[in-house]
């Protein structure tokens, strides 16, 4: 049993095999990281807001974990790959290659429509927003507005309240259940029980 876990050991150690065995690794990884990340609040939000049968919920949940995890280990090997081949084409990784890699994995993974795949884009996609907005910053652009960080949360929270007010349809199905729940069942209740225990 050691002879085995040696050569395995030698094997993965090997510096020709490392471009393959890191795009392994990456697949590995995706998966991993996106069961961590998604079976927690896929059961939080099932056990919080679906009112079905144990086996229904327990499908869902399943279902949720496994495209989460399969996209990213999926992305992760796509990108992973693209870069590897651009850096041999070009002797050397640039700058863009980067880019080029995500754009080609983020459609072939990420281009359907799907629940799951909106939860993560729109997660990036704040990510990104924040970031690009701090790049000027770093780079001496500009210098650092102050309050910024106030003005933008007061502009998303009134946005988003006069969104969901006036135009509810438009707002993504959980932020609407969440929305409600919060904003609108709070105004009814008619005994003592469904004012403080249960909400209906």
């Amino acid at each position: 049993m050691d002879s085995i876990k040696n050569a395995a050991t030698q094997f993965i150690l090997t510096p020709e095999y490392h471009d393959l065995l890191s795009i392994v690794k990456g697949f590995r990884n995706g998966l991993v990281y996106g069961a961590k990340i998604r079976f927690p609040h896929a059961l939080v939000m099932t056990l919080l807001f679906r009112r079905s049968n144990f086996k229904d919920m327990a499908r869902f949940v399943l279902k949720a974990t496994k495209q989460h995890a399969k996209n990213l280990a999926f992305f992760a090997t796509i990108y992973k790959t693209l870069l590897i081949v651009q850096r041999r084409m070009h002797g050397k990784e640039r700058p863009l290659d980067s880019f080029l890699a995500g754009l080609v994995g983020g459609y072939m993974v990420f281009g359907e429509n799907n629940n799951v795949n909106q939860q993560i884009v729109l997660y990036l996609f704040s990510r990104i927003m924040m970031g690009l907005a701090k790049i000027p910053v770093k780079k001496n652009v500009i210098a650092e507005p102050a309050q910024t960080f106030p003005i933008f949360a007061s502009l998303v929270w009134a946005t988003v309240m006069f969104l969901f007010q006036n135009e509810r349809d438009v707002l993504q199905p959980s932020l609407q259940a969440s929305m409600q729940y919060i904003y609108i069942d709070s105004n009814r209740w008619n005994t003592l029980k469904n004012f403080l225990w249960h909400n209906k």
